[in-house]
Order: C-alpha cells, then sequence, then structure tokens
C-alpha cells in the first residue's frame, strides 16, 4: 500500500497512561517523547501535542507480519550490546546510535537529527528478553535519521552493531498509530517482558503544525 507522507520539523510525541517497566513504573501521564531539531528554522517552534480532539476512533495502518519463521538457532545469540550503529540497507540508513534516558517520563532522542537514540533503560539489542527501543528523527526538508522509516516492510533487514559484534534483525511488522492510539498501545509496545526483540519509533503524518501519528517498527532477531 503506497500513501503520502507528510513531513514537517519533529515536534513532541505526547504519551499517556502508566507503563510499567522491568517492575519501574513510569508516570508518563502528561508526559512526552520530545523530537526537538532547534537547526530547522523554516518550521514553527515546537511544542507538546494535546490529546486528540473527540472524534470516531481511527485504528491503526498495519503492514501484514511476515510468515512465521524457524527459531534462530541458540548458536546465534550472542550476547546483548549497548548499540553503536544501526543499519537499514533497503533504505540507506546507517546512523550511529547514543543512549538516552527516560527522566520525568520524558525520551530525548539525540539533538543531531542524523543520530538515533536507544533507551538505556529498556533491553539491549541481543536480549533474550524485552524491547530495545530505538528512536530517531523525521525532519520534513531532509536529513531526519528516520525520515523514511514508514517506507519499511516485513522482511526488511535491519543490522544494529554492539560492542559485542554485529547482530541481524528483520522487519515482522510496521504499525503507523494515531496519538491516542499510540498512547493506548504504548505498554504493549515498549514491553519488557516479551521475548527478545528491536523496536523502532518516530514521528509522522506532519500536518503544518504538529505530527499527527507515530509509525512503529517491531523487528525480530534472526542473526
Amino acid at each position: 500500500m503506497t500513501r503520502a507522507r507528510r513531513r514537517g520539523r519533529p515536534a513532541p510525541l505526547r504519551w499517556g497512561g502508566s507503563i510499567v517497566l522491568a517492575g519501574l513504573a513510569l508516570a508518563l501521564t502528561g508526559a512526552y517523547l520530545q523530537f526537538d531539531h532547534p537547526a530547522d528554522a523554516t518550521a514553527p517552534s515546537p511544542r507538546p501535542i494535546v490529546a486528540d480532539s473527540p472524534t470516531a476512533p481511527v485504528p491503526p495502518r498495519t503492514v501484514a507480519s511476515a510468515p512465521a519463521r524457524a527459531t534462530p538457532s541458540p548458536r546465534l545469540a550472542a550476547k546483548p550490546g549497548r548499540p553503536v550503529r544501526l543499519s537499514v540497507p533497503r533504505l540507506l540508513i546507517d546512523a550511529a546510535v547514543v543512549g538516552i534516558t527516560a527522566e520525568r517520563g520524558t525520551l530525548v532522542p539525540p539533538s543531531n537529527p542524523r543520530k538515533l537514540g536507544w533507551w538505556s533503560g529498556g533491553a539491549q539489542p541481543g536480549a533474550r528478553v524485552g524491547s530495545a527501543v530505538v528512536t530517531g528523527h523525521t525532519v520534513h526538508s531532509g536529513g531526519g535519521a528516520f525520515d523514511e522509516l514508514g517506507q519499511l516492510r516485513p522482511g526488511d533487514v535491519i543490522g544494529v552493531t554492539t560492542a559485542q559484534g554485529r547482530l541481524g534483525y528483520r522487519v515482522a511488522g510496521v504499525t503507523t498509530y494515531r496519538k491516542q492510539s499510540f498512547a493506548r498501545n504504548a505498554e504493549r509496545i515498549l514491553d519488557q517482558t516479551v521475548p527478545g526483540r528491536l523496536v523502532l519509533i518516530t514521528c509522522e503524518d506532519w500536518n503544518g503544525q504538529v505530527y499527527l501519528s507515530n509509525t512503529v517498527v517491531i523487528a525480530r532477531r534472526v542473526a
């Protein structure tokens, strides 16, 4: 399915609800995952996105998951490690990754839009359990590391380089959530009790003032 992309200056991505991660309750009501790129002076100043006004529910747009694959052999399971680089060959993405934290419920990707942020409070890539969460910018004029993230499809390959070596992932699903839907599904998206996986998140659907949606990519370990 082809759909038009609307890009804009990275704006704050608001979360609602409470998320329990590895036994730690992060109260995210009123907090947000902030995407801020001050160098882009052609767009209005970023501001937190308020809750959507009451409208008919908009179901998330989901790209069907890839067919089930055989579970990788245990010998492929290298030690978990802090990510330092992430690549997506089909989209020509090759970006440095730095650690970010969640203080007061806020995850802020690196100020450099070409870098990605790995949430150090979650799982490391290669872990047998938990979601390794990586966030990145989308920039309307280009130059954001995750500008084309929504173009991924099930089966696409993602490479993650850590201090322990290189890991291979394959995309299992791509979903675009409206803001309220993202908030309702945040606990599931960031789950730290699921079998080890990679979760990539960015903004989507720029309307000239704010982002209306979030793109979430789920990928499974294959190497």
